[in-house]
């Protein structure tokens, strides 16, 4: 018998929903480039229900238990007495999120013996030590393209948020007011403005997508240098470096895997080659961007707004600067966990479970780590090392 450790997000706050907004869901057979959706041989879950809270258990435990083995959801990931720690010792599978990540550091893969499948339920796997899982042969997979739509569609919404003053101009009406300069003193027209990506995969080259009927000036870099049909068609300017991008644009968005070629790429000295006044928009991950140089950007004027959903730690702890700091659209770490993306990261983190357990090869598109090296698609978009360092600093976020 095997142990399933799963961790996710708490419930709502007024309980676990009854009934939702909508009935259904739009039916998607499979992703852009022709990768199909998630194929597992079943679901125990009605589509476009809230899967990624505990009560929602990914609604994966009618079938584990169907096999035999021990399952195990929770909300309790940090600090020494967590019940993550407590289930380290004879874990076979840790499932978690990017949303609320169980932090599989070094230490803790060593004192998880047992541990052979780390498995994302979402996209990024930065919240594990990928050094540590190499050296002790513990399989690392994630359910890519099932939410990368989801995190574009994020993107766009933050860049008109952002550059609109949407958040203020809404803070007004809603506190009942009428001002209307206020709202507007800080609002332009994205028309014209020139925006680049951070890399150009599915989630950057989507962004892309949707932002070119708002006839801005399209830009990227990316260490995979796009087919010329592509930047033919959406009339890409492509720069060779990210440094000689940042200051021909007026948003910058952030759309690279985490790891330690990536660790705080933007600081104080890159942050010097943006145009003054630009924006910057991230939902990869928080810890891209040094802490403390975007709140000192955004003070000095130097950045006219920042806005993404990706914070280091996650949970940020209660007095984290960029819950407050000026000029920001920062939300919890929810692009990539509507409630349609939960339907497919569920579907997938099911098709990774079964193959795990049936002894079947895992999809190579589903892969970063296995067999003691980088693989699948963690061979293209990951570097070996480790970025969990300063992750125990979660364990001060209090619920409010």
């Amino acid at each position: 018998m095997a142990k399933v450790v799963c961790v996710l997000y708490d419930d709502p706050v007024d309980g676990y929903p009854t009934t939702y907004a909508r009935d259904d869901l739009p039916k998607i057979d499979k992703y852009p480039d022709g990768q199909t959706l998630p194929t597992p041989k079943a679901i125990d879950f009605q589509p476009g229900t809230l899967l990624g809270s505990v009560s929602g258990e990914l609604g994966l435990r009618k079938y584990v238990e169907s096999l035999g083995h021990e399952f195990v959801v929770t909300s309790s990931k940090d600090g020494p007495n967590s019940d993550l720690e407590k289930h380290l010792a004879d874990a076979e599978v840790i499932i978690s999120q990017p949303f609320w990540p169980a932090y599989l550091t070094a230490d803790r893969i060593k004192r998880a013996p047992k541990l052979k499948l780390a498995l994302t339920a979402g996209i990024g796997s930065d919240h594990v030590d990928l050094q540590a899982a190499i050296d002790h042969d513990v399989t690392v997979a994630e359910v890519t393209y099932c939410n990368s739509h989801s995190v574009a569609e994020h993107v766009v919404m933050m860049v008109l948020g952002l550059v609109r003053n949407y958040i203020p101009s809404h803070d007004w009406a809603r506190n009942g007011g009428w001002n209307i300069a206020d709202c507007v003193a800080r609002s332009y027209d994205v028309e014209g403005m020139h925006v680049g990506t951070v890399a150009a995969g599915r989630i950057g080259l989507r962004v892309l997508r949707l932002l070119a009927p708002f006839d801005m000036h399209l830009h990227y870099t990316d260490r995979h240098r796009l087919p010329e049909a592509v930047e033919k068609e959406l009339n890409l300017t492509w720069h060779p470096t990210r440094e000689e991008m940042y200051g021909v644009c007026d948003v910058v968005t952030l759309n690279c895997p985490l790891h330690p070629e990536t660790e705080h790429m933007i600081n104080d000295e890159t942050l010097k080659l943006f145009k003054r006044g630009a924006y910057l928009i991230n939902t990869a991950r928080g810890k891209l961007c040094d802490r403390d140089a975007i709140v000192r950007a955004l003070e000095t004027g130097r950045l006219a707004g920042y806005a993404g959903d990706v914070w280091f730690p996650q949970p940020a702890p209660n007095d984290h600067p960029w819950r407050t700091m000026p000029n920001n659209g920062m939300t919890p770490h929810i692009s990539g966990t509507s409630l349609s993306a939960q339907t497919r990261y569920a579907a997938g983190t099911r098709e990774i479970l079964e193959c795990h357990f049936e002894g079947r090869p895992i999809r190579d598109e589903y892969l970063i780590v296995q067999g003691g090296n980088l693989a699948g698609v963690g061979a293209h978009s990951y570097s070996k090392g480790d970025a969990t360092g300063g992750s125990e600093e979660a364990e001060k976020y209090e619920i409010a």
